[in-house]
């Protein structure tokens, strides 16, 4: 089976949880998000086709919100707090910590696809200030000596980084 293929059979298995009906574009992206970790182009030519909608209609919504992606991310999306309380506690040299770690710069993932990284306006932890995300995991009151050597267990593997 070609990738596409595969692409458009696992995308109609994802919006098949759904009644073929305009009200369910957002949930059926956010699920083929979670899934791929961003939206193939494939994917939105298959839900618009599923949903009876014009494709520049799928393709209007996956660009309007901005948590979803139309580029590949990487296997750990990095997003890094600058609101007020984290920008005041030194966010801005997490950011450039991870960007001479890693050699990226917010919206963008590493070559070997395994971290992407984000800023983000507030994670909504700011007692723990400066604070970094790494996928679901919250790691905060860092410094670039400790989010230093998260990224290495990181890059060692998931179970080395819990």
């Amino acid at each position: 089976m070609s990738e596409i293929s595969q692409i458009k059979s696992e995308t109609l298995k994802i919006a098949q949880k759904y009644l073929p009906e305009r009200r369910f574009l957002l949930a059926i992206l956010q699920d083929i998000q979670r899934h791929y970790n961003y939206l193939p182009a494939e994917a939105m030519k298959t839900v618009a086709q599923y949903l009876n909608v014009p494709l520049v209609k799928v393709c209007g919504m996956a660009t309007f919100y901005k948590a979803f992606s139309l580029t590949p991310k990487g296997k750990y999306i990095i997003k890094v707090c600058d609101g007020t309380a984290c920008h005041i506690k030194g966010s801005l040299n997490l950011l450039s910590e991870i960007e001479t770690i890693l050699g990226i710069e917010p919206g963008e993932t590493t070559a070997d696809g395994l971290f992407s990284l984000e800023t983000v306006a507030c994670i909504g932890a700011c007692g723990l200030a400066p604070v970094a995300v790494i996928n679901d995991e919250y790691h905060g009151n860092l410094t670039p000596a400790s989010l230093r050597q998260i990224l290495q267990q990181y890059q060692g593997g998931i179970e080395d980084a819990k």
